[in-house]
């Protein structure tokens, strides 16, 4: 197959943005459509992530779950996921009354949970970071800081020399740097779909970033969380809601929020890029997706504005909580892909093009949440596309 090339599309150094500003959690795949790829790989990425770590030595807490419903309404939904991890296959599942929510996490009131036993975390930063060591243990080459911004096929003057007929793809970076390439896979996170039109394939499904903004425990109150715990999902809303999560280094992360970001790597309230932002609200998609869910926008942004209204939606959970128990915390940003009708696309998606570039190129479009966690799951069905779309 020749040289192996990694390329980190922005980054000076590995886990940057998306893989080191998660949760840390590695999911069971309870939420997820059954038959779904990320319901699959997801239960099939968790079993390899905790076999991964066995072998490498990396610490990880198989801490557990609580989906905890505090609503009479919310009983039936949460009946219905624990159907739905059943048909998933999630090892342990099983519904719990009052007591036993407290007896696992005393500080908790709910009237009914869904405890997943097999939910762990780990530093996935760490986990990356062994990657790359696989990775370069097995002759492959680590290239950070090179942006693309360009792929063009070798001219006949360079097919003739003995690279431009092994590897007739030139990817060009911003510096004019050149890497030949016979075949290439992409999996650019915030920038999938930019890197998409740069190889002549469809810039759909499109990126809208959604920062994440978390609270964390005091250090003196982490006590209050042993496990994490996490609301019933609303169906109406696009995303899963505030919930705890305890960190390995012993913090307790408290959130996100789920936020509009003006810039791909906008981590901070007021990063700001006039390119980025204006790619997001020129999208018709964003804005069908707003209208769709307007009061919960107004909702998630008064919460990013006032710690208050934060920890009232903790306070459902563990009435504890008060606002001197908590700081502001970390973000991360959401690559979040994007349909033409306001649509969040909620599976993974490869794909490639058609053409001398578009036919040597395999796109991962969109590897949202559990992506972590499914990492390794992802990365042989992955080996297995590219074996069979470029007869290898």
């Amino acid at each position: 197959m020749g040289a192996c090339i990694l390329i980190t599309y922005f980054s000076f150094y590995l886990a940057h943005h998306q893989s080191g500003h998660n949760s840390g959690v590695i999911h069971s795949g309870i939420y997820y459509k059954p038959g779904s790829l990320k319901a699959k790989l997801c239960v099939q990425g968790a079993a390899l992530c905790y076999k991964y770590c066995d072998q490498k030595g990396i610490p990880y807490k198989q801490c557990g779950k609580l989906i905890v419903a505090i609503e009479q309404d919310e009983i039936p939904r949460l009946k219905a996921l624990y159907e739905r991890g059943l048909q998933n296959n999630v090892r342990g599942l099983k519904l719990i009354g009052a007591k036993e929510i407290q007896a696992k996490e005393p500080f908790c009131r709910g009237l009914m949970a869904l405890d997943s036993p097999y939910t762990g975390i780990v530093n996935y930063k760490q986990v990356a970071q062994s990657y790359a060591e696989d990775f370069q243990e097995a002759g492959g080459t680590i290239l950070t800081d090179f942006e693309v911004t360009n792929m063009e096929m070798a001219k006949e003057s360079s097919l003739e020399s003995e690279d431009g007929l092994k590897y007739p793809v030139i990817v060009r970076n911003s510096k004019g740097e050149e890497i030949y390439c016979r075949h290439i896979v992409t999996c650019a996170g915030l920038y999938s779909d930019r890197l998409s039109e740069i190889s002549g394939c469809s810039p759909e499904p499109r990126i809208v970033p959604f920062r994440g903004d978390y609270l964390v425990l005091k250090p003196e109150k982490c006590y209050m969380v042993k496990g994490n715990i996490y609301p019933v999902p609303n169906p109406r809303f696009p995303f899963l809601g505030f919930h705890f999560t305890p960190r390995m280094d012993g913090s307790v992360w408290l959130g996100p929020n789920a936020v509009l970001a003006f810039k791909r790597e906008g981590y901070k309230l007021f990063d700001f890029s006039t390119g980025d932002f204006l790619d997001a609200v020129t999208y018709s998609g964003l804005w069908k997706l707003v209208l769709r869910n307007l009061s919960y926008g107004l909702s998630e942004m008064y919460r990013a504005c006032f710690l208050s209204a934060q920890v009232k939606q903790l306070q459902k959970f563990i009435p504890e909580v008060t606002i001197n128990d908590v700081l502001r915390g970390p973000s991360g940003v959401r690559a979040q892909a994007l349909d033409s009708d306001g649509n969040l696309v909620d599976d993974f998606v490869f794909d490639g093009g058609s053409g001398d570039i578009g036919s040597r190129i395999l796109h991962v479009r969109n590897a949202p949440s559990p992506a972590a966690t499914s990492s390794l799951a992802i990365a042989k069905m992955i080996a297995d596309e590219v074996k069979q779309r470029f007869e290898l």
